[in-house]
């Protein structure tokens, strides 16, 4: 347990007895994900497990919130008016950064991160405290839990075709169902499915200042050049998505009226202008390239 992270590798949690340690939340390294409370931790994460993710090749890992804080902090960046980055330093599992979009209803924290320390819980009471969280897809999911008590046990929101992925059950846990969910006032939850069955992005109509934004994780995953979008049914292990799975992600967002698009991490996740335009651009040369294939 040297590391930065004071893990618990597979061959080391074999060796723990319950003298040696009270029940813990486990977190996974590589995805972040936290689990039901146990004494040792699980032989394997079943986020990870799935072929959309992979068990990094050292084997898997395992650590805790409160070990957590002691080796990471997290930072915050103003995106615009009514729009914060939370992100974790240094990078931890995945690396994304989750969003808080702060309404005349109440603030809805968008994704989520594994550390969650009291420097955070100042910044976002400052900002007025949550009223609800919503998740973009189970990668996303990690210490949502946490979070919902550090806030007066807001209500957490996910697709209820992600079911079965959730690896720490809480009664404050909604699972919505259909392809519309409204959310406090003026939000909207949109089921893209894709990259998940139940992936959701959010349409936040205040964003870019009244013009829209769309709030997509990687169900809609902003590239590089940021000014194009990609789809994916798992991004490291490079599976792509059908086309029909490309096309129904572009009709479930047509409705919507945004100029700007937010991915889920640092620096290359935003599309600052003419969104929609780009995602539809990006839709067209990624179904040329794959009937190109076939």
């Amino acid at each position: 347990m040297a590391n930065r992270h004071e893990l618990f590798t597979a061959n080391e949690k074999a060796r723990v007895t319950t003298r040696d340690m009270s029940s813990t939340n486990f977190i996974c390294v590589a995805c972040g994900t936290q689990y039901a409370s146990s004494v040792r931790p699980p032989d394997t994460c079943s986020i990870c497990s799935d072929e959309r993710q992979y068990i990094p090749p050292g084997g898997q890992q395992w650590t805790s919130l409160e070990k957590l804080k002691h080796s990471h902090k997290n930072c915050f960046l103003k995106k615009e008016q009514g729009l914060y980055g939370i992100g974790t330093v240094p990078e931890f599992g995945i690396g994304q950064r989750a969003l808080l979009v702060c309404t005349s209803a109440g603030n809805v924290l968008w994704d989520c991160i594994s550390l969650l320390d009291e420097a955070t819980i100042d910044f976002i009471q400052g900002l007025g405290g949550l009223s609800a969280i919503a998740i973009s897809h189970p990668h996303y999911y990690t210490t949502m839990v946490e979070w919902s008590y550090a806030f007066g046990h807001v209500p957490i929101y996910l697709h209820q075709a992600d079911r079965a992925h959730v690896m720490r059950p809480d009664e404050r846990i909604h699972f919505w169902e259909g392809e519309t969910m409204p959310l406090l006032k003026d939000l909207t939850l949109i089921r893209c499915g894709g990259h998940f069955d139940g992936g959701t992005v959010l349409h936040w109509p205040q964003g870019a200042a009244g013009k829209g934004s769309l709030l997509t994780g990687d169900i809609i995953q902003v590239v590089s050049d940021r000014k194009h979008v990609s789809f994916m049914y798992s991004y490291p292990n490079l599976i792509p998505l059908s086309a029909g799975k490309v096309q129904a992600i572009v009709a479930a967002v047509k409705p919507y009226a945004y100029d700007r698009i937010y991915g889920a991490w640092w620096g290359r996740s935003t599309i600052g202008t003419d969104a929609a335009s780009a995602l539809h651009r990006s839709a067209e040369r990624y179904l040329r390239f794959i009937k190109e294939v076939e």
